[in-house]
């Protein structure tokens, strides 16, 4: 194509804000729904303004676009865009950080309130036993006896923090970039890292997933956690060393896991993670709801109008 607006993927179902929005301008519209390097960088080639969802913008497909081009992400991580090449390039790079904070904390809450009352061990001891006394699966610890350990306080964070609050839960957290007085105003304690791997009850993890953040919660990190600790994670796959946590919950070290994020995506068919108890596995859904998803578009294709 020689310029427009190009979609290279999407979960929508429709276009039609984006359409819509090239017809306003007077711009040439195309959409795809590319998997591949290759794929996106034949797609995307002399596009004005590039809106993605989960396709590999790689330096390759960078290279494809003029300086000063705008790579919009549906979503808040942008992981899957090559930062370091895009600013070497002169292409701008945008995300939409707000359009679904409470529904990724909605979902964040479910899980791990359902984790913590064993909600999946004891229906599954119920289709397979016919019954159980409740104490069969071990202690069961009441909220207002628990700690929750939040890693990293941005919006979904404060989201999670928030919803737990009622039922009694205590909350510290760990993020160095938030000054701990800030925190403290909303009833969250600022902790280091390490002691709050050694004190929560539970973990659930709101950090932007980096290079130097990737596998933060490993083997080494995992050792240091309570042995009846379960641990969310809601943000980005790479967060997590997955094997290190199989490992974990096999061996009892860690008492279970909710994660909607994975690494890779989707999940492997053959990972050990699918045949482990006491795991809890959604398909990166947590952001998912009629109105995060008209939010995100609408969003989206605002900053596509700006650019």
């Amino acid at each position: 194509m020689t310029g427009g607006l190009v979609v290279t993927d999407q979960i929508f179902g429709n276009v039609t804000r984006e359409r819509a929005l090239a017809e306003q301008l007077g711009l040439e519209f195309n959409d795809f729904q590319c998997r591949t390097e290759e794929e996106c960088a034949e797609a995307v080639a002399g596009a004005n303004v590039v809106l993605v969802n989960f396709a590999p913008i790689t330096r390759r497909v960078l290279e494809a676009l003029e300086p000063g081009t705008a790579v919009i992400r549906y979503g808040i991580g942008y992981d899957n865009v090559d930062i370091a090449a895009a600013s070497e390039l002169g292409i701008r790079v945008c995300n939409v950080p707000d359009y679904g904070a409470d529904t990724v904390a909605d979902h964040t809450v479910a899980l791990l309130l359902a984790l913590l009352r064993k909600v999946s061990l004891l229906d599954r001891a119920v289709r397979e036993r016919g019954w159980l006394n409740p104490g069969d699966l071990g202690p069961l610890r009441g909220f207002a006896d628990t700690t929750v350990g939040l890693i990293g306080t941005g919006r979904i964070g404060r989201a999670v923090s928030a919803r737990l609050k009622p039922f009694g839960f205590t909350i510290t957290a760990y993020d160095p970039y938030v000054d701990p007085a800030e925190l403290a105003a909303i009833g969250i304690e600022s902790v280091d890292f390490n002691t709050l791997l050694s004190s929560a009850h539970a973990v659930s993890l709101h950090a932007p997933l980096t290079d130097a953040n990737h596998h933060l919660i490993g083997r080494e990190s995992l050792s240091r956690m309570r042995p009846d600790a379960v641990i969310v994670n809601t943000s980005r796959g790479g967060l997590v060393d997955q094997h290190a946590l199989a490992s974990a919950l096999r061996s009892g070290q860690l008492g279970g896991a909710a994660l909607d994020v994975f690494e890779p995506e989707p999940l492997e068919a053959d990972s050990e993670l699918r045949e482990i108890n006491n795991v809890l596995l959604t398909p990166h859904a947590a952001f998912f709801s009629d109105a995060s998803l008209a939010n995100l578009q609408r969003l989206a294709t605002e900053e596509a109008k700006r650019a």
